[in-house]
């Protein structure tokens, strides 16, 4: 009996460390990296300099038949208490987010400025640090990862923390189509985290940002 729960530890074991190795070759690369192609993978974007030694990246993007001044004001309204983030509402709901994407352009969040914050939670506010209409909007946020909390990365002992950019960067292919390209870039102390953001945090916010780019897909060639 002891021998079979041995070997069934042992193909356990084995079995976990395929679908790591699986996940870590083939799922990964390809979740990091969804729909951008290589060229925009390599290329500097608008925000990256606030990150210049970042140890987490994603480039994510879409092709939307729609121009950029039709896009632009769909990422205008984004936030918690705002337009949302046109993603899974249920899965933010079971997070203890009351969040409704919009489905239509809401004049009153269309006055976004430098310095105004766009919270991803009721008490976690991203600050705009670059907006250019019709091309690029840069969030930055200290954060600790556990609270959601501000921190400060200045602290002679902040504790943990993720400092992170979220850039929504336009680019017109032509009169009436665009690609949106999505990148975020973060570093993060201690490094003890990785596991966290390797297991938890890039899965999530994969499924997120994905189905975050196809409702703003949708919704721009909609109208």
């Amino acid at each position: 009996m002891a021998k079979n729960r041995s070997s069934s530890r042992f193909i356990t074991g084995i079995a976990v460390g395929a679908g790591l190795a699986l996940y870590h070759v083939v799922m990964r690369p390809w979740q990091l990296d969804w729909g951008a192609t290589q060229a925009e993978t390599q290329r500097d974007y608008p925000g990256d300099e606030l990150i210049p030694r970042a140890v987490y990246e994603t480039t994510r993007a879409i092709t939307i038949r729609a121009s950029a001044a039709k896009i632009w004001p769909w990422l205008v309204q984004m936030g918690y208490g705002r337009g949302g983030f046109y993603s899974y509402d249920w899965l933010e709901t079971v997070g203890g987010l009351d969040i409704t994407s919009a489905d239509r352009i809401l004049s009153e969040y269309q006055d976004l400025a430098l310095g105004d914050v766009v919270r991803i939670a009721p008490d976690t506010p991203l600050t705009v640090t670059m907006l250019e209409p019709n091309r690029a909007l840069v969030l930055h946020n200290v954060m600790n990862p556990f609270s959601a909390q501000i921190v400060d990365a200045n602290d002679p002992e902040p504790g943990p923390y993720i400092n992170w950019t979220w850039a929504f960067l336009l680019e017109e292919l032509d009169t009436a189509s665009s690609r949106l390209v999505v990148r975020v870039r973060a570093d993060y102390q201690p490094r003890w985290l990785a596991p966290l953001a390797y297991g938890l945090l890039e899965p999530v916010h994969f499924i997120m940002e994905r189905k975050m780019l196809l409702g703003i897909k949708e919704r721009a060639e909609r109208i």
